[in-house]
């Protein structure tokens, strides 16, 4: 059986990228490629599917938007 998650894909200030599957709270991990972090999250997400038998949230990527406010 295949299963497919949303990843997002975010860099830290110093430099790192950091990923988390919102279907599963608590999911994430970082790395310091694009490649690595796609080695971790795999592995991230099959350690969260593991654990007690977690079943994912049934969520819909929609999309991400930028908001901006005065500072």
């Amino acid at each position: 059986m295949v299963r497919q998650f949303d990843v997002v894909i975010e860099r830290d200030e110093k430099g790192l990228y950091v990923a988390s599957v919102p279907q599963l709270p608590g999911c994430h991990t970082d790395g310091t490629s694009l490649d690595e972090l796609m080695v971790e999250i795999r592995e991230a997400i099959e350690l969260c599917l593991a654990v007690e038998g977690a079943q994912p949230t049934h969520l819909e990527f929609v999309g991400i938007q930028r908001v901006t406010i005065p500072a």
